[in-house]
């Protein structure tokens, strides 16, 4: 799981940093909402932890800005901002979760467990699609009964993608922005490919068509 930490306190962010980096995470560090923001445009991640009162641009303005833009990444808010008020702005903002300092780390080792839980992340990169189909997405393959199958890593991005959403509506602007970021985008064509391929290797029935909008992952 990698995360992007942004807190401009020098000493909680070193040790929210070593916490979770014993805890087996891969942990990107910002001082500052721009720099959290440059990460944001250029790397992916599975969760964001965020302070708000930091400097260039605050962890509300960030997470706007970047659920603006359709990346729908989770994110947990860890503030010393205690109002009903900045509780309703976090959230407005498009949070995930709302810590207030001082907090124990443990706190929010159980959060971002709570998060693995409903975004289906997985510490051991398996998912399972079905009784008898599971996806690898380390290894970049699905296992099907006792068959491998190996897929491209943008397939498996892509199929990632779609199992950590499941059962929402994602338009191909979405797969763009929360995968190639905002460099080197391919066209709608390529991204399509990949949707096709990835329905030859798991079925039809999982990838749905939604016309003029997008697609749809089901559960089954």
């Amino acid at each position: 799981m990698k995360i992007l930490l942004l807190e401009d306190d020098v000493i909680l962010n070193e040790l929210i940093c070593e916490y979770l980096e014993e805890e087996c995470y891969k942990v990107d560090v910002c001082f500052d909402g721009f720099e959290a923001q440059t990460k944001a445009y250029s790397t992916r991640y599975d969760l964001y932890i965020l302070d708000v009162n930091v400097p260039n641009i605050t962890g509300f303005e960030f997470l706007k800005d970047i659920r603006d833009h359709q990346n729908n990444t989770p994110a947990i808010f860890i503030t010393s901002l205690h109002t009903a008020k900045d509780l309703k702005e976090g959230f407005d903002c498009g949070a995930d979760d709302y810590i207030k300092k001082p907090f124990e780390l443990e706190e929010l080792s159980i959060r971002i467990n709570n998060i693995k839980r409903l975004y289906k992340i997985e510490d051991n990169n398996m998912t399972k699609i079905s009784d008898d189909l599971s996806f690898d997405f380390i290894n970049h393959s699905i296992i099907s009964k006792n068959k491998t199958i190996n897929i491209s890593k943008k397939e498996a991005m892509v199929l990632n993608y779609f199992l950590t959403n499941q059962n929402k509506i994602i338009s191909i602007d979405e797969i763009c922005t929360n995968i190639w970021g905002y460099e080197n985008s391919p066209v709608n064509a390529t991204i399509r490919t990949y949707i096709k391929n990835i329905r030859n290797y798991i079925g039809e029935k999982y990838i749905v068509n939604i016309k003029g909008v997008g697609y749809r992952f089901n559960t089954i």
